[in-house]
C-alpha cells in the first residue's frame, strides 16, 4: 500500500492542539517535581538517620514501581478515598512525584560534590544554614546537575505518552485516534514520532545553551 501523508493535512490542527497538552503536562510536572525535589534532597542529607530513611524509602518506591502502575493508582485508585482527579491532574501529580525522586538524587549528588570547606566557612562566619544552602551550596550544585535535569526533562516528555492510557489526548493519543478514523497507522504514528523527535532535539539544544550560560554566570 502506498503512503499518503497528504491525508494528514486536515488533522494537523488536531495534532498541534494535542502538542500543547503534552508540553503543558511536561512543563507543569517538571516544575512541581523540582519544587518537591529540593526539600527531598535535604531530607536525604539530614544528620538524622530516621529522616534520611524516609527520603530513601520515598525514592525506592518510585524507582521500584512501574510508572504506568503509578498512574493507574493515582487515577483509578485514589477516587476510592475521595481524591478524584481528571486525567491531566492525575498525570501531573504522578509525573511530578516520580520526577522528584530522581531529581532529588541528582541534587543530593550535586550538593555533596560542593567542597565541605565552604559550608564550614559559612558556619564560622555565622551564616545560617538556610542562607548557606540558598546562596552558596545550591547555586553550585545546580551547575553540576544541569545535564541531569535536561535528561530528566527529556525522559519526562517521552514518559507522558503513558498518559494516553487514561484518556488524555496527548500527541500519541491524537495519533491513535487518527488511526481509528483513517484506518491507516503508519502516517499518523510516524507524524507523532516526528513531533516527539523535534521536541527532544529542541530541549537538547536549549539545554546545552542553558548549561553554557549557567557555567559562565557567577552563581556563587
Amino acid at each position: 500500500m502506498l503512503l499518503d501523508f497528504g491525508m494528514m493535512g486536515k488533522y494537523m490542527p488536531y495534532l498541534f492542539r494535542s502538542l500543547q497538552v503534552t508540553l503543558q503536562l511536561t512543563a507543569a510536572s517538571l516544575l512541581l517535581g523540582i519544587l518537591l525535589a529540593i526539600p527531598l534532597s535535604l531530607i536525604k542529607l539530614s544528620r538524622f538517620r530516621a529522616v534520611r530513611a524516609v527520603g530513601t524509602f520515598y525514592t525506592s518506591i518510585f524507582r521500584g514501581v512501574p510508572l504506568l502502575v503509578q498512574i493507574f493508582i493515582v487515577y483509578f485508585g485514589l477516587p476510592q478515598f475521595g481524591l478524584t482527579m481528571d486525567a491531566f491532574q492525575a498525570g501531573c501529580v504522578t509525573f511530578a512525584l516520580n520526577s522528584a525522586a530522581y531529581i532529588s538524587e541528582s541534587l543530593r549528588g550535586g550538593i555533596m560534590a560542593v567542597d565541605a570547606g565552604q559550608r564550614e566557612a559559612a558556619m564560622a562566619l555565622g551564616i545560617s544554614y538556610g542562607k548557606t544552602m540558598k546562596d552558596i551550596i545550591f547555586p553550585q550544585a545546580i551547575k553540576s546537575v544541569m545535564p541531569s535535569l535536561v535528561n530528566e526533562f527529556i525522559g519526562l516528555l517521552k514518559n507522558t505518552t503513558l498518559i494516553s492510557t487514561i484518556g488524555l489526548v496527548d500527541v500519541l493519543r491524537a495519533a491513535q485516534m487518527i488511526v481509528s478514523d483513517t484506518f491507516r497507522a503508519f502516517e499518523p504514528l510516524l507524524t507523532a514520532a516526528v513531533f516527539y523527535y523535534v521536541m527532544v532535539m529542541a530541549i537538547s539544544f536549549l539545554g546545552k545553551k542553558l548549561e553554557k550560560w549557567v557555567n559562565k554566570s557567577d552563581l556563587r
